[in-house]
């Protein structure tokens, strides 16, 4: 990612409003769904951010800690920057029935639906690079940095503030147009451009999200405790995982959708066009014995290009195992997971031996 030099400004004189109006057009030509502008004080969120901090709620995510009030405060960690273009691009490669399907059948392994196709951070990244490259064309040199997923960024509270939806009750983006079912990627820059008007939430009394959540890991609306999600311990968490925990997971090997699956605003969430997010290998309703059967060089060869390589065949061997556990009792699914009994992974043996106990062969 380039980063142009912070001192150089604009040395065309630009209209700020038709600007931004052209910025739209330009993000909608890449490919995102909606393009919006926020300011930088978010000094709001910086006590609810503080509280879940102190809560634990972050786990052994300590680059959270790490960065602290920093994630609150965009011109602190972008030093200059006083606007932030946020753009939205919806992931989901297939309807929603399909992955309630394969949640339903426990000798499938589920996989989070962002994680399908290619990984959203190289897609989203490129083309924003591209729109601040179309922005630097139209009015010179300007200072700014592209943001993927890829620092301490509070991007819900951006987005919101942009106007590109709420916060939901499970502490994800929602858009009235679009569910949940998108990526967000933001532009910190040092042009002074007109924010757009945040929108009012709308989750109202519902709290599905809340009861669905396979762990309880939404812990008050708009609160989540990581530690419990699926989504961390399948991807975030490195070592084992509670013992009480691992039955719950079900056949979720990499991440979770439960919230989103059964959140009612997701009718109106649209099948992405985006080509980079078609499934490959098959992971949308792969069988949990294969998945167990890929050696280490599989795993690295199948997974190029994929956010699943960023964990590891270790941790994707021990998530394997947990969902083989929960898995109902069949000769295949034994024969699985005896064949990596004496795996050289420790904390693989150790999930594996677990599993088969579940299904009688301690």
């Amino acid at each position: 990612m380039r980063e142009s030099d912070r001192s150089v400004r604009p040395t065309v004189r630009f209209d700020a409003a038709r600007l931004v109006g052209r910025v739209r057009d330009w993000g909608r030509g890449l490919g995102f769904d909606a393009v919006g502008i926020s300011g930088v004080d978010l000094s709001r969120a910086e006590p609810g951010l503080r509280a879940w901090l102190e809560a634990g709620f972050h786990g052994e995510m300590s680059y959270m800690a790490r960065y602290g009030p920093a994630r609150a405060r965009p011109g602190e960690l972008v030093p200059g920057t006083v606007s932030v273009i946020s753009a939205r691009m919806n992931y989901l490669a297939s309807p929603v029935d399909e992955a309630l399907g394969v949640l339903g059948d426990p000798a499938s392994a589920y996989v989070s639906r962002y994680a399908l196709g290619r990984d959203y951070h190289k897609v989203l990244r490129g083309r924003l690079q591209k729109l601040a490259d179309r922005i630097a064309g139209e009015i010179g040199p300007f200072g700014y940095r592209v943001f993927t997923d890829s620092a301490p960024v509070l991007e819900v509270e951006l987005a919101t503030r942009a106007g590109l939806g709420w916060r939901g009750k499970h502490t994800l983006l929602l858009g009235r147009d679009a569910g949940s079912w998108f990526f967000l990627g933001e532009i910190f820059t040092d042009l002074p451009l007109p924010a757009d008007e945040a929108v009012s939430e709308h989750c109202g009394s519902c709290t599905r999200c809340l009861e669905v959540c396979p762990t309880r890991a939404i812990v008050a609306p708009y609160r989540l405790d990581a530690r419990r999600c699926i989504s961390y311990l399948t991807i975030e968490h490195p070592g084992s995982i509670p013992d009480d925990l691992r039955p719950l997971m079900g056949n979720r090997v990499y991440g979770c959708d439960d919230c989103q699956l059964h959140c009612p605003w997701n009718k109106y969430a649209q099948v992405s066009e985006v080509g980079d997010f078609r499934v490959r290998n098959g992971l949308d309703s792969a069988s949990l014995v294969d998945l167990f059967a890929w050696t280490e060089a599989e795993f690295d060869s199948r997974m190029q290009g994929s956010a699943i390589r960023r964990i590891g065949f270790e941790r994707w061997s021990r998530n394997l195992a947990v969902a083989l556990g929960n898995a109902p009792t069949a000769p295949d699914v034994v024969r699985a997971l005896e064949a990596r009994r004496d795996d050289v992974s420790a904390i693989v043996r150790e999930h594996v031996e677990w599993a088969l106990a579940r299904h009688g062969q301690a």
